[in-house]
């Protein structure tokens, strides 16, 4: 649905963004990740339509940005980290005003109103001052006003930075039920977050894509999920007891168990273990069947996709 090819964007002699290519298909929920200056706002404004590129293409929906502009823009639906809300409007009006601006009917607005507001939570707030809303109902107010016109690739950059865990658990429903009509691209320094939200990463290093983790196979192994474009779900932490030779055979012959790392120390073992599927518990019962200890179980993936974020960023040079 969205293909990137050889983009490259330049401010003068400063390539901010080289040579990046990638797709993301229909329906899916999308992580933006890099560090500062890594060329993320730049390529996120490239795909809203607020910058054209220096060379390379860009299509969505099967429009090019370059041939058809304005077409293309139609089709993009865009939350900056800073929602341009106008304060001293209703939340019902301001939403009314924007469709009119994406040059929605008055019927079309009226009928898409009540979805929009249902899909982000704020129907409760429609006759509310913006002004009076707290953060995190106008990032929802934000995310409402970039998908009246059904766009087809929704852009949200940092879209819960500032929000409370309960906040943020609300947002993590919203984002995931836009996936239900457009495709969804979030730029977010919330590296657990983005495990919990997104089902696949995109990691950028100065300006250009990271196509390969530096690690070796084996420890990849309990992250290949993410960054090999599988799901970003299934992943455990588990701390074990007994003897690392059974535990390491054990972890290798499961059938419930895709990929898995394993290190010892202190008469213990720290293992990180990918899922074939959403099976904790069974894999814990089939532990404990064969005579393991199972001392602790965690959520692995949010370290490990910390881990990995670092050493594919991490300045080498």
């Amino acid at each position: 649905m969205i293909e990137v090819r050889n983009l490259s964007r330049y401010y003068g002699d400063f390539c901010a963004v080289e040579d990046v290519s990638f797709s993301i298909a229909d329906g899916e929920v999308v992580g933006f990740l890099g560090r500062n200056g890594a060329g993320k706002s730049t390529t996120l404004k490239v795909l809203a339509g607020l910058l054209m590129p220096s060379s390379g293409a860009v299509t969505v929906d099967g429009v090019d940005m370059t041939e058809a502009p304005t077409s293309f823009r139609s089709r993009i639906g865009y939350l900056p980290e800073d929602p341009p809300l106008y304060e001293d409007m209703t939340v019902a009006d301001f939403l009314r005003y924007m469709g009119s601006l994406r040059g929605m009917s008055s019927e079309q607005v009226e009928t898409r109103l009540g979805e929009v507001m249902a899909r982000t939570q704020i129907t409760e707030r429609a006759d509310q001052l913006i002004s009076e809303l707290s953060h995190g109902f106008r990032k929802r107010v934000g995310i409402a006003q970039a998908i009246m016109h059904r766009p087809r690739l929704v852009i949200l950059d940092e879209p819960i930075s500032g929000l409370d865990p309960a906040q943020i658990r609300g947002m993590r429903q919203v984002i995931r039920s836009l996936a239900e009509e457009s495709t969804v691209l979030i730029s977010s320094h919330n590296l657990p977050e983005v495990s919990q939200t997104c089902d696949r990463v995109i990691v950028l290093k100065k300006g250009r894509l990271v196509a390969e983790p530096s690690q070796t196979a084996d420890e990849m192994a309990p992250t290949i999920g993410g960054l090999a474009g599988g799901p970003l779900v299934n992943h455990l932490s588990l701390t074990l007891s007994g003897d690392e030779a059974a535990i390491a055979s054990f972890l290798k012959a499961s059938p419930l168990v895709r990929g898995h790392s394993l290190k010892a120390g202190g008469g213990l073992c720290l293992a990180h273990v990918l899922l074939n599927e959403d099976q904790p518990e069974q894999l814990v019962a089939a532990l404990v069947g064969a005579g393991i200890g199972v001392r602790r179980v965690e959520d692995g993936l949010a370290v490990q996709l910390e881990d990995v974020f670092l050493d594919l960023t991490e300045d080498r040079s």
